[in-house]
């Protein structure tokens, strides 16, 4: 791997972790596409960790106020759920985190595996193009996050948990189930990005023993820096865009891709092949 791929891929997974067109496929297609070796887990460590730096970046302020208001809620002298929106917030972030974290974990390896094909990436990113405009047409997109409620918090959490399937996205089912529950747009993506953090960080504690394994320190630092510093560009233009905007652009970026896939396997004469594996032949 070069230092040119390691920024890409940065690039790459900055900018899936939060606009809904889904960083594993995407990580998954681009060595396809420009016919690269895997990185591995190791850089992909570093790749989560440097959108883990974005997120924690981009929310600081954010995070040190549902610190506070997640110690003040622990004690009935300063408990004050009604008034103070970080009190409450607080806990139904972890009541998203903890069972699509757990649910995900379980289906994680499995679903990678079995869909990491262009053929089946296709239909899951076409697929998927369909549910966000679905939640877009039907949601009401009237309430702020301070009209969240637990039930809200474990629907949008459990959705998470498809991200597993490359194609998904984990930013993409969060915002749609935020939104299809009524939420405004840009209040479903700052719930889902101020999500991603325990997250994002599990998943790197989990593997951090293989952040060398691979490549070079190199290769990690720019991986890193690229990864961190698209996905605060992304987190940044996609709250600012959502205010204004639906997810049109999004959906037909899906599509798009989706049949630049097909073609690019009927061009290159792969077709039975990754038909082949579908059918487990």
């Amino acid at each position: 791997m070069t230092i040119l791929h390691s920024a890409v891929l940065g690039a790459i997974q900055g900018l899936g972790e939060f606009l809904p067109i889904s960083s594993s496929a995407h990580l998954i297609l681009a060595p396809w596409f420009f016919r690269w070796s895997d990185p591995g887990l190791g850089f992909d460590v570093a790749l989560h960790l440097g959108t883990l730096a974005a997120v924690l970046a981009y929310f600081w302020q954010d995070i040190w106020l549902l610190i506070k208001g997640f110690w003040h809620s622990l004690f009935k002298s300063t408990r004050d759920f009604e008034n103070n929106i970080y009190q409450k917030l607080a806990w139904f972030l972890i009541i998203a985190s903890v069972p699509g974290a757990i649910i995900g974990k379980l289906l994680e390896q499995d679903a990678e595996n079995a869909f990491r094909n262009p053929l089946l990436i296709a239909v899951t990113i076409s697929g998927f193009a369909l549910l966000l405009w679905l939640a877009d047409y039907y949601g009401k997109k009237i309430k702020n996050l301070d009209r969240i409620t637990w039930f809200d918090s474990l629907l949008v959490g459990l959705s998470q948990a498809l991200a597993v399937i490359p194609g998904v996205s984990r930013s993409g089912s969060t915002i749609a189930s935020g939104v299809a529950l009524g939420f405004k747009r840009a209040d479903a993506a700052r719930f889902s990005f101020l999500m991603s953090i325990p997250i994002i960080l599990g998943a790197g504690i989990l593997n951090i023993n293989h952040l060398h394994e691979g490549v070079t320190t190199q290769e990690l630092i720019i991986g890193f820096v690229s990864a961190a510093v698209f996905g605060f560009i992304a987190i940044k233009y996609l709250i600012r865009y959502l205010s204004k905007h639906g997810f049109a652009l999004f959906i037909w970026y899906r599509l798009i891709l989706a049949v630049l896939i097909v073609l690019i396997v009927l061009n290159r004469g792969e077709l039975q092949f990754w038909l082949n594996k579908i059918l487990g032949k």
